[in-house]
């Protein structure tokens, strides 16, 4: 069995496996992060706790999305709006289903959603 020249090696399947978890993780930590940022302040006072998720959040969502980077570029990819927009329909995703809102949206408002994430998936393999 011969393999063509623009067959994926088995480390780049890896590394594709590898972006992919990792962008997923950096987008949960993200959504965590906006989603407890929400939430610091009521009624005019600073809620510590959440401060914490929050930062947390955001500490594991840039961590794993700088490691992230690392891979993105081994195939090439520079283009910091392209390295974004996994990162942002991830965090967008992953805010929509934790907050438990998204099912609570009207249905057009839901079916936008969808599409506007498809136009993301779009771009995303177009450029």
């Amino acid at each position: 069995m011969r393999i063509g020249k623009n067959a994926l090696s088995m480390h780049q399947v890896l590394i594709i496996v590898l972006i992919i978890i990792l962008t997923i993780l950096s987008g949960w930590g993200d959504a965590h992060g906006f989603l407890h940022a929400s939430r610091m302040w009521a009624g005019g006072k600073l809620i510590w706790l959440e401060v914490m998720k929050s930062a947390l959040g955001f500490a594991v969502g840039i961590g794993l999305y700088w490691i992230c980077i690392r891979f993105v570029q081994e195939f090439k990819v520079v283009s910091p709006e392209v390295q974004t927009l996994a990162w942002f329909a991830t965090t967008m995703v992953g805010l929509a289903l934790f907050s438990g809102k998204f099912f609570q949206w009207q249905q057009s408002d839901r079916i936008v959603g969808i599409v506007v994430l498809g136009g993301i998936v779009w771009l995303m393999v177009r450029t």
